[in-house]
């Protein structure tokens, strides 16, 4: 819950400035910090890195 409320804040700040300022550039952060989030998030799985990755695209299977 806590991480959903960090990225909706994170998400409203660069909207904000994105109108504010008149730059798209702000819009690519939100996408950019929940990117970051997911491999971080895999990189903690105890496997190694390529091994998790293919684990978690052999799930749809």
């Amino acid at each position: 819950m806590m991480t959903v409320l960090v990225f909706l804040i994170i998400s409203a700040i660069c909207l904000f400035f994105a109108l504010r300022r008149k730059k798209t550039i702000f819009l690519v952060i939100p996408f950019l910090t929940i990117f970051l989030y997911f491999i971080v998030q895999i990189a903690l799985v105890p496997l190694p890195f390529l091994d998790t990755i293919k684990f978690i695209f052999s799930l749809n299977n």
